[in-house]
C-alpha cells in the first residue's frame, strides 16, 4: 500500500502537471533571507556563509529535499554582493532543479539606524528529469513514455527591497520574474505543462527587549503565486543571553513548527527546525514530519570588527 501511494503521488507531481509550481519553502527563512530577497545581500556587514538542508515529509519515499548555500558580503559601505545555490529534488532524483544566483544590492541610509536596500539578481536554472526512476507498485521501472530532460537551462532575474534597523525589518521581493514552461509539446499525445510562475514574498519582523537577558521576536512571511493558495508563516522566537533561541511557528493550514538555535560563538550559529503537518498528510504513519538544519559562519571584515548576535 505504501508503494502504491508513493508511486501515485510522484506520478501526479511529475507527469500530470505542475500548473502553479512554487519556490522551495523554509521554516528558518529569517536566517536564510537572501534565498528569497536579493536586497538582503551585505546587510549583516560581514562576509556571511550559510548552508541549509531541508528534508520534507521524512518517511515518505521520494519526498522533497532542498539544500541551499549562500555567500554575501559588503564590498563598500553601500554595495553588497552575493552568490546563492539552491538544489531542490523530489522522487529520489526523478525531478531535480538547481539554481545559481548572482546577487547585487545597494543600500541608502535613511537615518542613523534605518537603511533601505535595493537588490537584483540574475539566475541560471538547470532542470533534470529522469522518468526511468519512477516506479509502479511492483517497484518496476516505468518511463511513462516520456523523454528524460538533462540539464535544461533557463535564465531568470529577480529583485527586492529591504528596509531594516537594529530592531526591525520588512522586505518585499520577487525572486523570479519570468514564467518558465517545461514539457510544452503540443505535437505529442503525452504532452503536459509544468510552469514556474512568479512568486511574491513579503517578510517582516521586530525585536522586543523584554529583559536584560531576553529578547522576543515575532516574524512573518507571506508568499503568493497565481494558481496556488496564499502561504502565510507566523513565528515567535525568544533569544536568551544572545546565545539560545527557542521558538514556534505556524504555516497557515499546513504545519506547526518548533525551532531551536544556538550561537556557539559570535561567528558561528546552528539552527534546527521541525515541522508537523496539520493536514491529512500529517496524520499518516509513513510521514514523520519535516526537518531543517542550518549552519552559518561569519568572518570579521574591515567594515565590521565586532559581530553582535542577532535574529536577522
Amino acid at each position: 500500500m505504501k508503494n502504491i501511494v508513493v508511486s501515485t503521488f510522484l506520478l501526479l507531481l511529475s507527469v500530470i502537471g505542475l500548473q502553479a509550481q512554487q519556490d522551495a519553502q523554509y521554516t528558518q527563512y529569517m536566517y536564510n533571507t537572501m534565498a528569497v530577497n536579493p536586497a538582503y545581500a551585505g546587510s549583516r556587514g560581514v562576509l556571511s556563509i550559510a548552508a541549509l538542508h531541508r528534508s520534507q515529509w521524512v518517511g515518505l519515499d521520494g519526498a522533497p529535499r532542498t539544500q541551499t548555500l549562500n555567500f554575501h558580503t559588503p564590498v563598500s559601505e553601500r554595495v553588497g554582493l552575493g552568490l546563492s545555490i539552491v538544489n531542490d529534488e523530489i522522487g529520489n532524483g526523478t525531478n531535480q532543479e538547481t539554481y545559481f544566483d548572482g546577487v547585487f544590492s545597494y543600500t541608502i541610509p535613511l537615518s542613523r539606524e534605518a537603511k533601505l536596500s535595493f537588490g537584483v539578481k540574475a539566475t541560471a536554472h538547470l532542470l533534470n528529469v529522469d522518468f526511468n526512476k519512477l516506479a509502479n507498485y511492483n517497484n518496476e521501472a516505468s518511463s511513462v513514455g516520456l523523454s528524460n530532460i538533462d540539464r535544461k537551462f533557463s535564465p531568470n532575474f529577480g529583485a527586492g527591497v529591504y528596509y531594516h534597523t537594529e530592531n526591525a525589518y520588512v522586505g518585499l521581493s520577487v525572486p523570479n520574474f519570468l514564467k518558465t514552461k517545461h514539457f510544452d509539446d503540443s505535437s505529442s499525445s503525452t504532452s503536459f505543462l509544468a510552469e514556474e510562475r512568479m512568486n511574491i514574498y513579503l517578510i517582516a519582523g521586530y525585536i522586543f527587549d523584554i529583559h536584560p537577558q531576553w529578547k522576543f521576536k515575532p516574524a512573518g512571511l507571506v508568499k503568493a503565486v497565481s494558481g496556488a493558495p496564499l502561504q502565510v508563516d507566523l513565528s515567535a522566537n525568544f533569544l536568551y543571553n544572545d546565545k539560545f533561541t527557542l521558538g514556534a511557528a505556524y504555516r497557515w493550514d499546513a504545519a506547526l513548527s518548533a525551532m531551536f538555535g544556538f550561537q556557539l560563538t559570535d561567528q558561528f550559529l546552528i539552527g534546527l527546525a521541525y515541522d508537523r503537518e496539520v493536514t491529512e498528510l500529517g496524520g499518516t504513519r509513513f510521514n514523520d514530519g519535516s526537518f531543517e538544519i542550518l549552519l552559518r559562519y561569519e568572518f570579521l571584515t574591515r567594515y565590521k570588527r565586532i559581530i553582535t548576535p542577532r535574529f536577522f
